[in-house]
């Protein structure tokens, strides 16, 4: 059993038992702060809490639009700007990468509502045909389709060896109760037919550097230390291994896409499930909450 296997995971109630260890917070946006339909003010009230204690809190998330476009959802759903002190988006790292590349003509495979990653760059768009790369934000209608129902596409960009940037590398979110599916899961597919992809989010490390770049402005230190730093998240494959392979602790909130296998969609989290559940997980949390609150 390797030493990663070994480590305690603890049952953490609160995110008061955990603060006094960290001055910066990396947080998940869908599944910790609201779940696409409503927010949860606990999760809001949890990150002011820390900030008001000197805290720095950056939302980082796989929204394949940029963070001004998630302030603005945010805003919607009622969750407090003084929950956070700045978004970091992959649809920002997706934009950077775009503008990179304003002379090649780029293919969007993606519905139009994330067409603000291509807001104010004068960008060529094409068809698969005349493309020199695409950028995959997700699916046209994610309630109804599946990956299958884009293979054809995917093959014809593989015949041309399309380089693919994956604005939203999350395979699924949660939208209420019901698991949607992402852009990751059209980004895996394409790589498994050979195809070259770029994943402008979480779990890869640009993310988490572009993150610590805005936390280090934001606080005005030269550096922070990797152990005062905290990524929260309710996904084992973004969240979880994106900190773990950047050095930084990591809180799993359950109830969010791993809910069914910790079973508790209808109760309470359970220590001997949760740890059952971890058991043959690759990667392991510092800690597990329930919901992200600020004291139980």
């Amino acid at each position: 059993m390797s030493a990663i296997h070994k480590q305690p995971v603890a049952l953490v109630s609160g995110l008061k038992a955990l603060a006094p260890r960290y001055d910066v917070i990396l947080c998940d946006v869908w599944g910790v702060l609201h779940d696409g339909l409503v927010a949860f003010p606990d999760a809001s009230d949890a990150l002011m809490r820390f900030r008001s204690d000197g805290g720095c809190v950056i939302l980082v998330s796989n929204a394949p639009r940029p963070g001004q476009s998630v302030a603005r959802q945010l805003d919607r759903l009622a969750v407090p700007r003084l929950a956070y002190d700045a978004i970091v988006t992959s649809g920002d790292l997706t934009r950077q990468a775009v503008e990179e590349r304003l002379t090649q003509v780029v293919h969007h495979l993606g519905p139009l509502r994330d067409r603000p990653i291509f807001d104010g760059l004068s960008v060529q768009f094409g068809s698969i045909q005349e493309a020199d790369y695409v950028v995959c934000s997700g699916f046209d209608n994610d309630d109804e389709e599946t990956v299958e129902m884009y293979r054809p596409r995917l093959e014809a960009m593989r015949q041309r060896d399309l380089w693919m940037i994956c604005a939203n590398p999350d395979l699924v979110v949660e939208r209420g109760d019901t698991l949607i599916p992402c852009a990751g899961a059209l980004a895996l597919a394409y790589e498994e037919m050979g195809g070259e992809v770029y994943y402008a989010g979480k779990p890869h490390r640009p993310i988490y550097e572009a993150a610590l770049a805005t936390a280090r402005r934001i606080s005005g230190a030269d550096t922070i230390p990797a152990e005062r730093i905290l990524a929260v998240g309710d996904a084992m494959r973004t969240d979880i291994a994106g900190a773990t392979a950047f050095g930084i602790d990591a809180l799993l909130v359950a109830r969010g896409i791993h809910s069914a296998e910790l079973g508790i969609a209808a109760g309470p989290l359970d220590e001997a499930t949760v740890h059952s559940w971890l058991e043959p997980q690759v990667l392991r949390p510092k800690g597990v909450i329930d919901t992200l609150v600020w004291a139980a």
